[in-house]
């Protein structure tokens, strides 16, 4: 990882944000007037540059501005960005949904797919260690800018179709982390592209192991998912408790 100054910290930093939220490159001019940079649109410019050559940023052919890159994402992810928390209220109304359902096991995790999506608006999946796989939200992903080209949809569903090679993939990645976020080239080989996948494990004496996250564009909101996906895989623990 590069030394970034404390400027380029900041000009990554608003670009990211703005392109989570437009899904488009951003170029020198709307960082300016949209951002508290202290900085002229050229001297913006010129650090964009250098974050590109650093590996930060990337410049698309139809486009005279810039998008992150999945190390520019990676970097925001872990020193940027600060989670949204879900308040107690929320937390209270999304175990209500799935509470009835706690002692039907594949209907549980199938609501609970359902509940991750609803709140997420991407694409919602639960994997078991019984070789299970529920999946909820394809409907959120034909939303999103970077699934419009008929290729790469194709292709991010034909890796989900081969589960086999989807869930050991997953469960194969060794940490103690509550959270996982991968992107990229960490996805593995035959899921390349624009993609994100933010899960959490569980595990439980009824429903036995298993991951649970949501799967979408590199530029997934994680300031809200990942504390999202967090509770979820604690919510299925909890519940299964009782």
């Amino acid at each position: 990882m590069h030394d970034l100054t404390e400027r380029q910290i900041q000009i990554l930093k608003a670009l990211i944000e703005e392109y989570i939220e437009t899904a488009e490159a951003v170029g020198s001019e709307t960082l300016e007037k949209k951002y508290s940079l202290s900085a002229s649109p050229a001297t913006i410019r010129n650090e964009m540059v250098r974050l590109s050559e650093l590996g930060y940023l990337k410049k698309p052919h139809t486009s005279a501005g810039r998008v992150p890159t999945p190390l520019g994402m990676k970097f925001y992810v872990k020193q940027l960005m600060r989670e949204k928390d879900l308040s107690v209220t929320e937390e209270v109304a999304l175990k209500e949904k799935v509470w009835d359902y706690r002692e039907q096991e594949q209907q549980f995790l199938r609501e609970v797919t359902k509940c991750l999506a609803s709140k997420t608006g991407a694409l919602a999946i639960a994997l078991t260690n019984e070789g299970r796989m529920y999946a909820a939200g394809y409907a959120n992903i034909l939303n999103m800018p970077e699934f419009y080209e008929i290729k790469v949809m194709q292709e991010f569903l034909r890796t989900l179709d081969e589960f086999d090679y989807f869930h050991k993939y997953i469960a194969s990645m060794q940490g103690e982390e509550d959270t996982y976020i991968l992107m990229g080239e960490e996805l593995g080989p035959q899921l390349q592209g624009p993609y994100g996948f933010v899960f959490s494990r569980y595990e439980t004496p009824s429903h036995g192991t298993g991951e649970i996250g949501v799967l979408g564009p590199t530029r997934l909101n994680y300031t809200s998912i990942v504390p999202v996906v967090r509770y979820f895989g604690d919510l299925i623990e909890e519940i299964a408790r009782w």
